[in-house]
């Protein structure tokens, strides 16, 4: 049992802390270069693929670690309503990764068997920004109640309107790449790549935010 005080860091999650910000920092760049339109006609719709697919990994290996910060397992009766919350949360946006996972290795999987096939590239996925909007609700509800919470400075309530507002970017986009049925035409292909790169920005301001050096205290051991 961790007695610091909630202002101060174990060495062991100070590191763990500063990789989730890396992860989810570099993620962030890698949804906003592939969301770039100049960027998929520089280096082509599987170098895009790629890019897409490796944002999605580092999301997920970055929620994992929010996830083992929160708690390993879900909340005992005595935890208190911010530390529930916030593994609620950490427990949602991992689901979503792995959707993002899931859809970003399928558009791989196409923009390699028919890299000039009309369309082809990743979308936002719906039920993936279902899930981060779900999750960014939740992470807005425990950082009202920061003061119970494991360290209190990780998770800021700055930085939880930062992903919040990112996932909204993401539900937009999820919008905007909806194929209108009996056609091949998006809803709004603008609208899809601009609410990624909006919310790739947001998610690399959001991990700014939280990086160590910006929230904990030295670590001690």
């Amino acid at each position: 049992m961790d007695d610091r005080p909630r202002d101060e860091v174990s060495p062991r999650r100070y590191i763990r802390l500063r990789a989730e910000a890396w992860g989810f920092g570099l993620g962030s760049l890698c949804f906003i270069a592939g969301a770039l339109p100049w960027y998929a006609e520089a280096v082509g719709a599987v170098a895009t693929g790629v890019t897409f697919f490796t944002g999605s990994l580092l999301f997920t290996a970055a929620g994992l670690i929010q996830l083992l910060l929160s708690g390993r397992r879900p909340p005992h009766r005595g935890a208190s309503t911010a530390d529930r919350y916030d593994w609620w949360s950490a427990a949602v946006q991992s689901v979503g990764t792995v959707l993002f996972n899931v859809s970003t290795f399928a558009a791989l999987l196409a923009a390699i068997a028919a890299p000039d096939a009309v369309g082809i590239g990743w979308r936002s996925n719906a039920w993936g920004s279902l899930a981060f909007l779900v999750s960014g609700g939740l992470a807005l509800a425990a950082s009202r109640r920061r003061h119970e919470l494991w360290q209190v400075r990780a998770r800021t309530p700055q930085a939880a309107w930062l992903n919040m507002v990112g996932s909204v970017a993401f539900g937009v986009s999820a919008i905007g790449a909806y194929v209108v049925p009996d056609t091949t035409t998006f809803v709004s292909l603008f609208w899809a790549n601009l609410g990624t790169v909006l919310g790739g920005l947001c998610f690399l301001a959001a991990a700014v935010l939280v990086r160590p050096g910006a929230t904990a205290a030295v670590a001690r051991a």
